[in-house]
Parts: C-alpha cells; structure tokens; sequence
C-alpha cells in the first residue's frame, strides 16, 4: 500500500509538472494575484487557468481566498517545503556517490601516472 506521504509527493510534482502551473507559482512569488491577473498572460481559457489553480491547491502549494467576488490566490509553503525535503535526501545520495566516484578515479589516475613514471627496460 502506498503511504500518505508518497501520495501527497505524487500530486504535488505532478502539479509542478506543467509549465503553465509553474508559471503560476512563479508568478505568485511576487505575491498575491487574482485569477483574472494570473489568466492574463497566458493564451489558454479562464476554465483551463482555473483547472491549473485547483491542481495547486489541491497539492497545497497555493491558498485561495475570496474578497467579494475576486478570487485571491497566493503560494503555500508547506507542500514546497516537503517536496525540498524529498529532493535534498535524494541531493545527498548522489553527492555521496560522486564523492566515491571522484576519490576512484584519482586513485586510479594516481595509480596510472606511477606507472607511467617507471623506466621500461
């Protein structure tokens, strides 16, 4: 059985997985936008950009509020924060394994240049 935390990991890079979406965060960076501001640089439809801003809440990388009829939106950082979370462990992994891969090759190298070095009869 898939647990929580590896469901919740799905949506939210599936979410970050769209140009558009991402975009959007970009934009939200900056601060809070209606979805009428967020809609305007793009050239797709006001219920394709309302798709995109119910993926990234639903991945709880955005809030949403409602000032009269503006609908406000701005970035959440808790799903971020988890997903960093996720990609520093891997971060380490690889940096640990290109650790052991550099200190191989200048053995090896090393190990090569002493032989090169010997007088050949």
């Amino acid at each position: 059985m898939v647990n929580d935390s590896s469901e919740r990991l799905d949506t939210i890079f599936f979410a970050l997985a769209d140009p558009t979406r991402r975009a959007i965060l970009e934009r939200l960076a900056q601060g809070e936008a209606s979805g009428t501001e967020l809609a305007r640089p793009f050239s797709i439809s006001v219920p394709a950009i309302s798709k995109h801003l119910r993926m990234l809440e639903g991945a709880n990388l955005i809030l949403h509020r409602k000032d009269g009829r503006t609908h406000l939106f701005r970035l959440a950082a808790g799903s971020m924060g988890e997903a960093a979370a996720w990609l520093d462990h891997y971060r380490q992994l690889w940096e640990e394994q290109f650790d052991s891969l550099e200190t191989y090759l200048q053995a090896t190298s090393e190990g090569e240049q002493d032989t090169d070095d010997t007088p050949h009869p």
